[in-house]
């Protein structure tokens, strides 16, 4: 028989946690019990492949220790790789019992909440350890107390040893009928293989860079599509300009839903064309793209456009008016 122990706390001496696992080591090993431990703080850069440990073992033991909250944040990233990673089949055969210590309050709460999780996850919870230690020393010096956790090591062993069954419950009928849909629908050596991907940060960052790439390459090509409808307008307007004018005028007409600014410089039949600023334009007005294409279509005349509310202006309204007539706009 194996049983894999996951110790979620810092690691402190007085941890009263790890004095708890250790007994409950030690008992398990007289039972002939192998006995991995793998501490989370020391394995945080790689928990996502913890995951794996957990197909060569019998049984597991979920230890943590409050200290303000809650089961602390290594412990939480353990159980949520095993609902990303983990084969469920064999977590569906695979027995839990949680140690939560506490100095604090909510030894209860987390061991509730780890027994919670397991069944979320599709494995068979066992009753486990939970105390309140207000002092290391006295906690672990207390014969009934040891006695206590040694019966629970020797309840833990026959429980798995006989492969006792369990009640069937809510948390393992809402798994199959509601959450079954969010994960990832992967077969064992696809999680696994998973899991050693997201904890490479080599892979990780050679993604990240692949993603960043893909993303400027994109850009680029928009960038590009965008210059050439941007050349594309003032090719239009040119097109449109009536070299029998003699009509010597300035515009500067700021298309609001492409956050650009059109400059166009009229001097008797030159026309002068471009995107930038002209503060001193004698006409400066404001439209739409969609509005300016209109106009330049003949559908709208500049000076409808601005009676009608879709184009602002201000400046020389005799310059205004004569836009229509700079153009060949019919």
């Amino acid at each position: 028989m194996t049983i894999n122990i996951y110790y979620g706390g810092r690691g402190l001496i007085e941890d009263p946690t790890i004095y708890v696992i250790n007994k409950l080591t030690e008992v398990l090993k007289e039972l002939r019990v192998v006995v991995n431990r793998y501490n989370l703080f020391e394995e945080k850069h790689s928990i996502s492949t913890l995951t794996r440990t957990l197909k060569d073992c019998n049984g597991i033991i979920l230890a943590t220790t409050v200290e303000w909250l809650g089961i602390g944040g290594l412990m939480q990233q353990f159980l949520d790789d095993c609902w990303l990673y983990a084969d469920k089949e064999h977590l569906s055969k695979l027995y839990m019992m949680p140690v939560v210590t506490s100095s604090t309050y909510g030894e209860k709460d987390a061991s509730y909440l780890l027994t919670k999780s397991w069944d979320m996850l599709g494995g068979i919870s066992c009753t486990g350890i939970s105390a309140y230690v207000e002092n290391h020393v006295e906690f672990e010096t207390n014969p009934d107390y040891m006695f206590i956790i040694e019966k629970k090591a020797e309840s833990l062993y026959r429980t798995i040893s006989q492969k006792k069954l369990t009640l069937p419950s809510s948390s393992q009928v809402l798994k199959q009928n509601v959450l079954r849909k969010n994960t990832l629908e992967l077969t064992p050596q696809e999680s696994e293989q998973l899991s050693i991907y997201v904890s490479d940060d080599t892979y990780v960052k050679k993604q990240k860079e692949d993603i960043e790439e893909l993303t400027q390459l994109f850009k680029e090509m928009l960038g590009d599509t965008e210059a050439d409808s941007s050349q594309e307008l003032l090719n239009h307007i040119k097109s449109k300009f009536d070299t029998n004018s003699e009509i010597t005028a300035s515009y500067s007409i700021f298309l609001t839903d492409i956050d650009k600014t059109i400059v166009i410089e009229a001097n008797a039949s030159n026309l002068k064309c471009y995107y930038g600023q002209k503060n001193d334009a004698d006409v400066i007005a404001k439209t739409t793209l969609e509005v300016f294409q209109n106009i330049l279509d003949g559908e709208l005349t500049f000076q409808k456009a601005f009676m009608s509310g879709v184009l602002t202006a201000k400046g020389n309204f005799k310059t205004l008016r004569a836009f229509d007539s700079i153009f060949q706009l019919s």
